[in-house]
């Protein structure tokens, strides 16, 4: 017993093929789920009911050969779970070739661009195999459908206020539709009608047409497309002139989060753990228009991190600039002569560069992580170390320089993370000299532009090849667990004069945590490789003498056995990337973890072998 009945002989599930032949298909199911008149002896009998009565009738008539169970998608409502049955009814349809052709047209024009590219055609393909639009439901909330229905003569009255009489016969006696429009009809007139549409208001002139759409790929045409067709029809032009295209959030498996699986992450829990901001950048940092991404709890952590690192970079600064007298410019472009301070200031002109140049091709995840990678490794992890180092020697030329990055790059930052943010520039703004020009917020504060007069490319060299002497120098104490108070004698032979590590001597010093530390010029005598690790840094090699810090004898049995662990490791990621079977059955992310693992592992065994090698092993 369905929902519908049609003559013998045609599917009754093909309503519209009964409608094409002009088939009398009728419902036999009241709204309440019993049989009607139609059903014949099982008139207003509950449709479960039926199904047992008739059974029991075919097997008495000798009609029923068997009977068998069949896995099937029955639809159930999603609120009470109850089996959903087809009806027959009447439903209102929009003819939607005329709107379709304009939308398409703006698109081909380029009035309209879709980022990214590739869903220009998905746009399109679906607008131009476009079919009519039913646009009514059958839902207790949403707007009515603008129908009167006169009980005297049957005419339809249409208005766009309540009629107060019939067109045809001015009978008062209507009745409203009571349909309501589908979500996405509704949705599909945001753009004006939120603005006063139709009447000709000011925010109407003002705010339409706006510039870019932001939404998710998945309602590019139950959305989207819409927007742009109702947009054309009643105001004449685009709606905007950039679709932006974000992908899904999935969880750390990639699949799609569901309640039902328990893998959804709640944005306010998130937030109470982790904060607003951490959450809004673990989202969005490091994506791409248009493709999925993953989030989980490693990469919440991750942004509450980067969050606490800007904190305590900031309450550094802020704290440091108590003393400093020299910050009556702070807003404008320091111009110093130690070579750190205009390394700094030509690395940050370079993200102010990129970043800008990213948001214009809205690349806004790689502009994220531009930041991230500036902020937590450049600016923190370098030159706000390295300008400890000076104010602890009474220099407090790195105190503007520290002022002027700083606040550029809470600038910089604000779109992406906006409460730290304006948090950290209101106190650093306390911290310096202001006037009249200053803005109130960082909100209304004009966005970083880049300055060619920045640009320092003798600085980034020499400053590169300090940093790469520090952290070789860290990585050999880290390989022979060397305590880090534990002083390691350091040799630097460079290519040329030494001029640049001596003058960074402190800092290499510090941060490396070496003494002695001696410069030899490209002339001078090398030392003996014997018992030494020798690193090479671009232009320099450093020279490390173990033989009085570390128990050589025992390092290399340790190497030794980490060599056949890497050894075997190797030749099992080997063996197991050459099994067919493997690369044909497993997922792609998993062959590529393998691979990674297999390059990682190699790479150890080559510095094992090196290391031995220096050691005399």
């Amino acid at each position: 017993t369905g929902a519908l009945k049609v003559t013998p002989g045609h599917d009754p599930t093909d309503f519209e093929i009964g409608q094409r032949h002009n088939l009398p298909v009728v419902n036999v199911m009241n709204l309440d789920a019993t049989l009607n008149e139609e059903a014949g002896p099982y008139d207003g009998q509950e449709r479960y009911a039926a199904r047992t009565v008739i059974v029991e009738q075919l097997e008495r008539e000798g009609l029923l050969e068997k009977v068998e169970s069949h896995p099937m998608s029955i639809g159930h409502c999603d609120r009470c779970d109850t089996v959903a049955e087809p009806l027959v009814s009447k439903q209102w349809f929009m003819s939607m070739r005329p709107l379709a052709e304009p939308a398409i047209q703006a698109v081909d024009d380029g009035r309209i661009n879709i980022i990214p590219q590739r869903f220009t055609r998905v746009y399109q393909n679906w607008m131009e195999n476009i079919r009519d639009w039913c646009i009514s439901r059958q839902l207790w909330w949403g707007h009515r459908i603008p129908v009167w229905y006169c009980d005297g003569c049957n005419e339809l009255t249409v208005e766009m206020e309540d009629p107060t009489q019939c067109a045809g016969c001015d009978s008062p006696d209507l009745r409203q539709d009571p349909d309501v429009l589908d979500t996405w009809f509704s949705s599909a007139l945001w753009t004006h009608s939120t603005l006063g549409w139709p009447a000709d208001t000011e925010d109407l002139r003002y705010y339409y047409p706006t510039s870019v759409m932001e939404t998710g790929y998945d309602i590019l045409f139950f959305w989207v497309a819409r927007m742009i067709m109702m947009g054309l029809e009643n105001m004449g032009e685009p709606p905007f002139h950039t679709v932006y295209l974000h992908g899904l959030v999935r969880d750390v498996e990639g699949s799609k989060m569901s309640k039902s699986r328990g893998n959804v992450i709640d944005p306010l829990e998130a937030i109470d753990q982790y904060g607003a901001d951490a959450l809004r950048f673990a989202v969005t940092t490091g994506t791409t228009p248009g493709n999925d991404s993953r989030v989980g709890a490693d990469k919440l952590e991750a942004a509450r991190n980067f969050a606490n690192k800007l904190w305590n970079a900031a309450r550094f600064v802020t704290t440091a600039l108590e003393v400093a007298d020299n910050l009556d410019e702070w807003s404008t472009m320091p111009v110093p002569e130690h070579r750190e301070d205009r390394w700094i200031l030509s690395r940050h002109n370079r993200v102010v560069e990129r970043v800008n140049q990213l948001m214009e091709d809205y690349q806004f995840g790689e502009a994220e992580r531009e930041l991230h990678d500036f902020i937590w490794g450049e600016f923190c992890d370098w030159y706000i170390e390295m300008a400890k180092v000076r104010l602890r020697g009474g220099d407090t030329a790195p105190l503007r320089t520290l002022a002027y990055v700083l606040e550029s790059t809470l600038r910089l930052l604000h779109p992406f993370m906006p409460f730290i943010t304006e948090e950290l520039w209101q106190r650093l703004i306390q911290a310096l000299p202001t006037d009249q020009t200053t803005p109130t917020s960082i909100v209304v504060a004009p966005y970083p532009q880049p300055n060619a007069q920045a640009t320092d490319r003798v600085a980034e060299d020499e400053v590169e090849l300090v940093t790469g002497i520090i952290r070789a120098i860290r990585n050999v104490r880290a390989e022979f667990k060397l305590e880090p108070r534990k002083p390691l004698e350091a040799i630097v032979a460079a290519d040329g004069p030494a001029t640049t590590v001596v003058d960074e001597g402190d800092a290499i010093r510090a941060l490396a945590r070496v003494e002695p530390l001696r410069a030899l010029d490209g002339d001078a005598a090398r030392p003996a490789s014997h018992q030494t690790v020798t690193l090479v840094v671009g232009t320099a090699t450093v020279y490390l003498p173990l033989g009085d810090v570390v128990d050589l004898a025992a390092e290399r049995r340790r190497l030794d056995q980490e060599l056949a662990a890497a050894a075997d490791n190797t030749r099992r990621l080997e063996g197991r990337l050459a099994d067919e079977q493997f690369l044909a059955k497993a997922p792609e992310e998993v062959v590529d973890k393998e691979r990674d693992r297999l390059a990682s592992t190699q790479e150890r065994h080559a510095l094992i072998l090196e290391l031995l090698d220096q050691l005399g092993g």
